[in-house]
């Protein structure tokens, strides 16, 4: 797999009937290796390990209806009392992070309605606070650590 802008993790991958998967610390299971699932572990891992988010307030695909259809988050991070505040998009390195991608986020923030977004390729990270009284939208230059978002 590529070599991604996060520090280097060891990941517990094997082969199954000829095809790589990783264990997802998160789901508690082997999951197949794509690439955007090399992003989405290795950013598990910067946030738990880095940035000290707590793996037990840490949801993978997270499910939510979105008017009539059914979407899944990457990541969504709960705070204590089990409100979303953080959703995290994470796609694959070759894919270009634009506007769409934003876009995508924003949409999932209808139902979740979360404080922040992280959009990640494994290559570039942003991440925005977003002020949902006022409607706006401030990017950060770092992904916040665990103790200086509020949660």
């Amino acid at each position: 797999m590529i070599k991604l802008n996060l520090p280097e993790y060891q990941l517990n991958i094997r082969n199954n009937s000829h095809k790589e998967e990783v264990f997802d610390s998160i789901r508690k299971k082997y999951v197949a290796l794509t690439p955007e699932e090399w992003v989405r572990q290795n950013f598990i891992l910067y946030l738990t390990n880095e940035k000290k988010y707590p793996a037990s307030l840490i949801t993978v695909e997270k499910g939510l209806k979105l008017n009539s259809t059914y979407k899944r988050a990457d990541i969504v991070i709960f705070d204590s009392k089990a409100h979303a505040r953080i959703i995290v998009e994470c796609k694959a390195p070759k894919v270009k992070i634009t506007q769409e991608t934003f876009n995508q986020a924003a949409r999932y923030n209808i139902t979740l309605k979360v404080d922040y977004l992280i959009i990640t390729n494994g290559l570039n990270h942003y991440c925005c606070r977003i002020n949902l009284e006022d409607k706006s939208i401030n990017f950060l230059k770092d992904i916040p650590d665990y103790k200086d978002i509020n949660l």
